[in-house]
């Protein structure tokens, strides 16, 4: 019996308009970001601790003799701390500044999964005023009846991380 992806039952149209997400999680929630965004996913190593960064900025570690910053989601997001387990990951992605590509490990509690989401799927974050700051949020999208917020990821890393760390290739 062959077996049937829901990417598979969508129309030729709807898979146009459909973008793939990793999920992982921070806490209780769970976050996404375009899979395309994504350069590998590492298992938790320690860092080297560069003086004078940012508090969400841990550190960097040497990815195939290029040098990567790596930041904690949790810190960025100023959620409760958490211990590093088994299952605490180094996501790397490649973010997009000012023309050039950089390489950037975020870390994050797990990795959860691959979703396909069709772009009407994707909700507005709602206006709350001045109570979040949005400019980080895609948007917002329910599968399997659990909500995921999908992040920008180039705004959340551009806003803060590479304006104040030296330039790198």
């Amino acid at each position: 019996m062959t077996e049937i992806s829901p990417t598979d039952m969508l129309s030729a149209e709807q898979q146009a308009g459909t973008s793939q997400f990793l999920t992982f999680k921070l806490g209780a929630e769970e976050y996404g970001i375009d899979i395309l965004k994504v350069q590998e996913i590492r298992s938790w190593e320690p860092v080297t601790t560069i003086p004078n960064t940012p508090d969400y900025v841990l550190g960097v570690v040497n990815l195939r003799g290029t040098i990567v910053p790596v930041m904690d989601l949790r810190r960025r997001f100023q959620l409760e701390q958490a211990e590093f387990h088994t299952t605490t990951v180094i996501i790397v992605v490649k973010i997009e500044n000012e023309g050039h590509l950089r390489t950037v490990g975020m870390v994050a509690d797990a990795v959860s999964e691959v979703y396909n989401v069709v772009g009407d799927a994707i909700s507005e974050t709602p206006d709350i005023g001045g109570a979040i700051n949005v400019e980080f949020i895609r948007g917002l999208t329910t599968i399997d009846e659990k909500m995921i917020i999908l992040l920008e990821i180039d705004a959340l890393v551009n806003a803060g991380l590479l304006a104040e760390l030296p330039s790198s290739p």
